[in-house]
């Protein structure tokens, strides 16, 4: 294990962590079909200059494509959360010379040969306490500083870092401000998340998630701006449904939520399949009450437009799950459900949906609902959908002798 210098500060590091060719800590290592592992921009550049050998080995390769070794990755980016850089003389790190070192950098103004390595020093430094990501907040030209590798950097790893930390302290207000102010709706801006959106690790794909629905929640022009961007909201509905991952799969769903408003960007959501995906969670035994609440959140929105409600309706189970979930979960969860089965049984007359909420007892439940403390609009809408409900029930209400009787305007 090897002792290095960087910046100023000390550093213990595996060897099997470093590139053999830059003899670097790697960032995004991938395997050779020899079996030895690379940074990924180290091995392509070899590769593009024309060589078809291993250089560790100098075997001739039978196949240039590359295999990402994520288990390599991970254990990099732990060792470089938990193991952070060090004064010389080994005592605890000192926020004071960190921010010293950071104001050096910001006054530079050299953002493209910041390494990755000081970034990962700054997103530890944020980790370690809420004084340290409040401090980082305060900095004078640290925000205008990371966007601007949004415009300098290609490489995924620096955008990684860049988007981790600024998830870390977008908590405060003025951080929020500064973004909007530097014209984030450009494209030069959106594309780093996108590309992170794509292709970085779960962890940054997540804060990437969280930063885009900070953003359109604080304004409504960068909502609009991002809504139309149809490559990134099928990234969010990538990161909201292909994860088993609880915390990707809310923060997918709530940056759909907050980035999904338009007519347009509905319809792609219906396309791309949501109703059918949070089918499914709606349908799973073990979600959290957030992920639920979003999830009703979500078919509430779609089902305002017609391509969301035919696909509700065509979904077997989406209505039986919608309606078994009243009074299930939580009051935000239910007011959201008596949206979409009033949307399809009230607003379209739709047969099937009707059809399915009285076989799962939707008459009852509609009735509790409106006893229990929701708010005037959904009291209304539960009026009116006992109203449709009714005519499809033979004998439902005749022989409905339950304490709610007395709430039966009809």
């Amino acid at each position: 294990m090897a002792r290095e210098k960087s910046n100023g500060l000390y550093l213990s590091v595996p060897s099997f962590f470093k590139c053999p060719i830059t003899m670097d800590v790697m960032t995004s290592p991938v395997s050779l079909c020899t079996g030895v592992t690379y940074d990924r921009a180290s091995i392509k550049k070899w590769l593009d200059s024309g060589h078809n050998t291993c250089p560790a080995t100098m075997q001739v390769l039978r196949s240039t494509d590359v295999v990402p070794n994520l288990t390599l990755r991970r254990l990099i980016r732990v060792w470089s959360d938990s193991y952070l850089l060090r004064p010389e003389s080994h005592a605890s790190f000192n926020n004071h010379l960190a921010l010293e070192s950071l104001k050096k950098l910001i006054s530079n103004e050299q953002t493209d040969s910041i390494s990755v390595g000081t970034l990962s020093s700054i997103v530890n430094f944020a980790k370690l306490s809420v004084e340290n990501r409040e401090s980082l907040a305060k900095l004078e030209g640290f925000v205008p500083m990371m966007t601007r590798m949004f415009k300098v950097r290609n490489d995924i790893d620096a955008i990684e870092l860049v988007i981790i930390c600024l998830d870390l302290i977008l908590h405060e207000e003025r951080v929020k401000q500064q973004l909007i102010r530097l014209n984030l709706d450009n494209d030069s801006l959106l594309s780093p998340f996108l590309l992170v959106l794509q292709n970085g690790c779960l962890d940054s794909r997540i804060s990437a998630a969280r930063v885009l629905e900070s953003l359109t929640a604080f304004d409504n022009e960068c909502r609009r701006v991002i809504a139309d961007q149809t490559l990134i909201i099928k990234e969010l509905y990538r990161l909201a449904t292909s994860e088993t991952d609880l915390t990707a799969v809310d923060g997918g769903l709530a940056a759909l939520i907050a980035v999904s408003t338009s007519r347009q960007s509905k319809k792609e959501l219906v396309r791309l399949g949501i109703v059918r995906s949070v089918s499914k969670i709606l349908s799973g035994p073990e979600n959290t009450v957030p992920v639920i609440e979003k999830v009703m959140k979500i078919l509430e929105m779609v089902s305002t437009c017609t391509e969301g409600r035919t696909a509700i309706s065509e979904d077997e189970k989406c209505v039986a799950a919608v309606v078994q979930r009243l009074m299930k979960v939580s009051s935000v969860a239910t007011e959201h459900g008596i949206g979409v089965i009033w949307s399809l049984c009230c607003m379209s007359r739709d047969r099937n949906a009707q059809e399915s909420a009285m076989r799962n007892n939707g008459l009852t439940k509609v009735l509790l609902v409106m006893q229990s403390n929701c708010s005037g609009s959904v009291r209304q809408m539960c009026g009116e959908l006992v109203k449709v409900l009714r005519v499809n029930s033979k004998s439902c209400l005749a022989s409905y002798e339950t304490r709610t009787t007395h709430i039966m305007p009809y």
